[in-house]
């Protein structure tokens, strides 16, 4: 008798990773890459939209606020296909400014307002330490 399981077929998850330059050029990359990857990946176009505005404010503080001179900033994706969940994380060198969760009752302010839109878009975000210096924001779509 031949007792052979059937295959289980699973959808995998997906990751993208690269390393970009902390410069206004390196956070317009990382749209695009961003964008790119999930087309590649048939990614719902909803998700898609909203993953490429986070991607674009997370991407332009790791940039602008977590720039160090000669250091890169990392972006990183993880694509669960089956749940249609997408993980997407900004890795930069600054360990010591961490963006503020912004009130979501006070006036609109000058400044952190990208912060505001990815609480919006985003199911939850946090920050997380990078040792031995840096920061990861982490936003679950």
């Amino acid at each position: 008798m031949n007792q052979h399981a059937a295959p289980q077929l699973t959808t995998p998850v997906r990751t993208f990773t690269q390393l970009l330059p902390s410069t206004p050029r390196g956070a317009r990359l990382a749209r695009h890459l961003a964008a790119t990857t999930l087309h590649s990946w048939a990614a719902p176009p909803d998700l898609t939209e909203r993953a490429e505005l986070v991607v674009a404010e997370l991407a332009a503080n790791a940039a602008t606020h977590g720039r160090l001179p000669g250091r890169d900033f990392r972006l990183a994706l993880t694509y669960d296909a089956a749940s249609h969940r997408l993980r997407i994380e900004t890795t930069d060198a600054r360990g010591d400014r961490f963006p503020h969760h912004p009130p979501t009752s006070a006036p609109l302010p000058t400044s952190g307002r990208g912060l505001l839109l990815v609480s919006a878009l985003s199911d939850r975000w946090e920050i997380l330490s990078h040792p031995p210096g840096g920061k990861t924001v982490v936003a679950h779509l």
